[in-house]
């Protein structure tokens, strides 16, 4: 599939996969022209130590709904601005929605859904027994994923990939490791619209609609369209 062939609603909201591809010596799916981009890219960062790895890429409606109702019910940690958990029974509805909003994406709204973005780490960076948590801290001079951060702030306008989540908007926080494919990336976003959240959230399970279905334009325009734009 080409970037010029627009994504359809069931594809945008993750309902349908055609759009994407296993592949195989990654062990995970992405759209084919962001699969070919990304082993790029890793032979690339290859050359300075680097062993990038994405441990997510694709994710279908099904996944992101399964996130988003543990966070939900509490069965998965549901963290503040700065990365710190939070007591899942001192919120109501609506702060338990917009405490999700920080770090996960509505189901049918997640770029994942796209093909086109990755969460990526080092993974010759990662000691024996480390715990991944995908936090800012891992990122920083003194994290982890430090060498990894460096090499993509200095090198990644040399290429298709950018960081939509910089942190610089009122959306989500800074997310230092999610990559996203522009080419395809930003066709999707414009192809995207509130409709067609609307009618993939109508047939889904997912938890606490009745406190998202009144704001779901504001939703839309805080955590889906306000990201950061291709350099």
């Amino acid at each position: 599939m080409g970037a010029d062939r627009m994504l359809n609603a069931k594809q945008l909201t993750g309902y349908d996969d055609s759009h994407v591809l296993p592949v195989d010596e990654l062990g995970i799916q992405l759209h084919p022209l962001v699969a070919q981009a990304f082993l790029a890219l890793k032979a690339m960062v290859a050359d300075e130590g680097i062993e990038l790895e994405a441990v997510s890429a694709f994710r279908s409606f099904a996944t992101q709904c399964g996130i988003w109702n543990a966070k939900y019910r509490g069965e998965r940690p549901i963290l503040d601005a700065d990365g710190v958990e939070l007591e899942h029974s001192i919120l109501n509805k609506d702060e338990l929605v917009a405490t999700i909003l920080r770090w996960s994406a509505l189901p049918g709204a997640s770029r994942h859904h796209w093909g086109s973005d990755l969460d990526v780490i080092d993974r010759a960076a990662v000691p024996e027994g480390y715990r991944i948590r995908l936090v800012k801290e891992e990122f920083t001079s003194d994290g982890v994923f430090w060498k990894l951060a460096e090499w993509l702030d200095e090198h990644l306008r040399q290429t298709d990939f950018y960081r939509p989540y910089l942190g610089l908007n009122d959306g989500f926080q800074s997310e230092p490791w999610h990559l996203s494919f522009a080419p395809v990336a930003t066709q999707a976003l414009q192809s995207l619209t509130v409709a067609i959240l609307e009618d993939a959230l109508a047939e889904s399970d997912v938890l606490g609609l009745e406190a998202v279905s009144p704001r779901l334009a504001e939703i839309f325009a805080q955590y889906v369209l306000n990201v950061s734009d291709p350099p």
